[in-house]
């Protein structure tokens, strides 16, 4: 059984993780639009697509729309998004493994890297806090 029951509840979790960093730590979204990234995020389980567009100004971050050419297509499992927002799995490992798959050019993920890392430490308080609602 997945972490998430449906795609809502999982968007409702990344939407206040995006906010929070937006709000706490803009130097890990300002990284974002350093890059110029566009970055599709595709998950399974439950299906669930996020956009993040690092050319806009501020960072853009939709939910369920796929409307952009992605320069990073990333596509790994909510399950496996939650193990590495909890510290459980890196993405080193998650990459290796295959549990996440990148189409584009993978040394450009390392522009993720401050939001994973700041959001590792808000994401654990979010997911508990929301779940036990």
């Amino acid at each position: 059984m997945s972490v998430y029951p449906n795609s809502q509840a999982l968007y409702t979790n990344l939407e206040v993780l995006f906010s929070t960093l937006q709000a706490q730590e803009p130097q890990a979204v300002e990284a974002l639009a350093r890059s110029r990234l566009a970055i599709r995020i595709r998950l399974s389980e439950p299906a669930a697509l996020v956009a993040i567009n690092g050319r806009a100004h501020p960072v853009e971050i939709k939910y369920g729309v796929d409307g952009m050419r992605p320069d990073l297509d990333i596509e790994l499992s909510a399950d496996s998004l939650h193990a590495i927002l909890m510290g459980e799995l890196s993405l080193k490992r998650a990459l290796a493994s295959g549990a996440m798959r990148v189409r584009g050019p993978v040394w450009k993920t390392t522009a993720l890297e401050g939001i994973f890392q700041r959001g590792k430490l808000l994401y654990p308080q979010i997911f508990n806090s929301r779940s036990s609602l």
